[in-house]
């Protein structure tokens, strides 16, 4: 899972992991524990959050088990990571970007959010136009969902985009197009590498 705060991936994750059954992972709570141990913000400790994670979902993904990690995975280093630890488990990796297409609903839930993490603070919304400006330019293959609507319905939509085990259609240059074609579908799958 990628996308800014806010945009409800957490919440999207939490629900697809229960749904399914598979471990989520989130960098968050992990870096919250590594302040809270001492190790102080100056360190650093978003790193190593994400170093974590990739070290717990390999173990995971040897295991045989499907994994979801929440993050921001803002950063083409940060989604560089996943990719590595797909080819190095060699398994499928399917990244999903959460959006959230009301500016408004967006702000509020950031702002709203109070997350039990500690040490950790919330962002702010005015911190989040680099994060934005480094998603815009994702131009890796993806599924896009758009966090605006019903929990439960998005979750059983993305069930059924990601139990096909039909052929990828990344690296085609197909443009994006929405994952059903009915337009019901709060789902786009971005295909280009």
């Amino acid at each position: 899972m990628a996308g800014l705060p806010g945009v409800g991936k957490s919440a999207l994750a939490d629900a697809l992991g229960r749904r399914t059954r598979w471990p989520v992972l989130s960098v968050d709570p992990v870096e919250a524990a590594l302040l809270g141990a001492g190790i102080g913000s100056h360190q650093p400790t978003g790193l190593a959050a994400y170093n974590i994670v990739d070290a717990l979902a390999e173990h995971l993904l040897r295991l045989g088990q499907t994994v979801i990690v929440d993050a921001v995975n803002a950063a083409a280093e940060a989604r560089a990571q996943w990719v590595d630890l797909a080819e190095r488990t060699e398994v499928r990796l399917q990244f999903i970007e959460v959006i959230c297409s009301d500016t408004e609903l967006h702000r509020q839930r950031l702002e709203d959010r109070r997350r039990q993490l500690g040490h950790l603070p919330e962002p702010r919304w005015e911190t989040l136009e680099q994060r934005r400006a480094q998603l815009l330019s994702w131009s890796g293959a993806r599924l896009v969902i758009d966090s605006v609507g019903d929990l439960d319905a998005l979750v059983s939509e993305l069930v059924c985009e990601l139990d096909p085990p039909g052929p990828s259609r990344a690296g085609s240059d197909a443009p994006p197009t929405p994952a059903r074609q009915d337009g019901a579908s709060r789902y786009w799958r971005i295909s280009r590498p």
